[in-house]
This record gives structure tokens, C-alpha cells and sequence, in this order.
């Protein structure tokens, strides 16, 4: 009984842990990108579409953002398509780590202020404090979707 135990207990710990549930990826911290903004603070609402096109692309329209560095803006995010998309806003490394891991765990949930998964028709939206300049991307990380061309820039101007 006491090897048993100890067996199962070595099997256990030895069992890589498998993100399968939420996307755990530690956005509570400082991003590049900026910060969650408040609604009331926002001088800018841009509205986005999601979709695919007959010939196999997804796309958002528009797919190109110009803001400036401390500007709050209200995207208001919809899913004119017919699957599930995302709307993931970060620097180019973190899109490319967030893709990776959902090509592992393709139907991770998120719970990030940065990012929104909408059903077809569904609507809704993120509210983002642009504070450093550079280029940042928008992408859709729904495995194959980044790759058919849904991603876009933020170009994010000093004052």
C-alpha cells in the first residue's frame, strides 16, 4: 500500500501541468503597450470589425490605428463573421508568445484586460491608456487566424 501511495505520488508530481483552462499570463503587470484605461477619460472611440472574407482571409477593418501617447480610446469590437475571433492588443513579442501558446491550448480562455474572444454576432469592448510611443500590433490569436491575416498596427505617436 505504501509503494502505492509513493508511486502515484511520483506520478503526480511528475505530470507537466497543462494550461488547458485560463490564460494565465501575468497582464496584472506593466505592459509596453500601456494600461487598462477608464471609460469616463476616453477622447476617442474606434470602431472595429471582425470578420472573414470569401477568398479565406480574416481581417479587421479597419486593421491600422493611429493614437497618441497618453490618449485613452474605446474600441468598440465586433464579430461581423461567422467564427469565433479576438481582438489582442500587445507588442509584437507578446502577440507572438500569446500565439504560440493558443497553437498549443486552442480553446484557453482569457480573462485579460488587453485582449476580448467574441462569438459571431457578439459585440463588445476594450478600454486601452496608450502610455509609450512605438508601433504595437492587434491580432487575432485563434489558431490559423493570425496567419490568414488578421492582425493590424498601432502606431502610437509622441504628444
Amino acid at each position: 500500500m505504501r509503494n502505492a501511495f509513493f508511486g502515484l505520488l511520483l506520478a503526480t508530481l511528475a505530470t507537466p501541468a497543462l494550461a488547458a483552462g485560463n490564460h494565465a499570463g501575468g497582464h496584472g503587470e506593466a505592459m509596453a503597450v500601456g494600461e487598462p484605461g477608464e471609460k469616463s477619460k476616453a477622447t476617442q472611440t474606434i470602431r472595429v470589425t471582425m470578420k472573414e472574407t470569401e477568398d479565406g482571409r480574416m481581417i479587421f477593418t479597419p486593421s491600422e490605428f493611429k493614437v497618441r501617447k497618453g490618449q485613452t480610446i474605446r474600441f468598440t469590437i465586433k464579430n461581423a463573421g461567422e467564427l469565433d475571433h479576438e481582438f489582442v492588443l500587445d507588442d509584437e513579442k507578446g502577440v507572438m508568445e500569446h500565439k504560440a501558446l493558443m497553437e498549443k491550448f486552442p480553446e484557453m480562455e482569457h480573462d485579460d484586460p488587453n485582449a476580448i474572444r467574441l462569438e459571431p454576432g457578439k459585440s463588445g469592448e476594450i478600454v486601452w491608456k496608450f502610455t509609450n510611443d512605438g508601433v504595437f500590433k492587434v491580432a487575432c490569436l485563434v489558431p490559423g487566424h493570425y496567419d490568414a491575416g488578421m492582425h493590424g498596427d498601432v502606431t502610437v505617436a509622441k504628444k
